[in-house]
């Protein structure tokens, strides 16, 4: 990790993210952990998946989400400002902007792993074969979708 400060524009390297429509502007990184700055429209969602290398976790700034992930079963739990979201390494979870208004929040995993990698390899892809082929290369892996019937 380098010495300095991140402005709050200011992503390292001047980088952003588009990610499944959600703007990440990553913040630090080193080999310990990387952390960044998420803004996710409303009626937009990162499906449930799982990281096998990584602990997350979400502190919320402006904005709601509704964290689906298993606590005696399947859940879905409200995080509102001010709240931190704790996801352990192998605990399958979805995030979804169900609140109608854009919702921003502070992401970060540790260790780093290859997720920043991920990010460069997704930033602008739409087709969801190929983010889920890119994602289990980088130790992130998508669910399949319910049963419909």
């Amino acid at each position: 990790m380098d010495i300095g400060v991140t402005e709050a524009a200011e992503g390292l390297d001047g980088i952003a993210w588009n990610v499944v429509g959600h703007t990440y502007v990553p913040k630090l990184l080193s080999e310990a952990a990387f952390v960044w700055h998420a803004t996710l429209p409303p009626g937009t969602f990162v499906p449930p998946h799982i990281h096998t290398t990584q602990d997350e976790w979400i502190y919320m700034l402006d904005g709601a989400l509704e964290i689906e992930f298993p606590l005696d079963g399947p859940a879905v739990h409200a995080a509102r400002p001010g709240d931190t979201v704790r996801l352990p390494r192998n605990v399958a979870h979805g995030i979804f902007n169900r609140s109608g208004r854009m919702a921003t929040c502070v992401f970060g995993v540790a260790p780093a792993a290859r997720l920043f990698d991920l990010f460069t390899a997704l930033d602008g892809l739409t087709d969801p074969a190929e983010l889920v082929r890119i994602s289990a290369r980088h130790d992130v892996h998508f669910l399949p979708p319910p049963d419909a019937g």
